[in-house]
């Protein structure tokens, strides 16, 4: 998915469910959006985090 679906995805997932989401970088290169709560993944394929808490 490219960034800027990827950002748009991941605004309306986190406003959606009012939960933290992270943006990451997946091996083969494409991004992907799920719940911090659920990623387990590497640290550093972590693009963005978005909170919907957040000022």
């Amino acid at each position: 998915m490219s960034a800027e679906i990827a950002h748009a995805f991941a605004f309306s997932l986190a406003a959606t469910l009012m939960v933290t989401v992270v943006i990451f970088r997946a091996g083969d290169g494409t991004l992907s959006v799920t719940p911090a709560a659920d990623y387990d993944g590497d640290e550093t394929a972590i693009v963005r985090e978005i909170d919907p808490f957040a000022p």
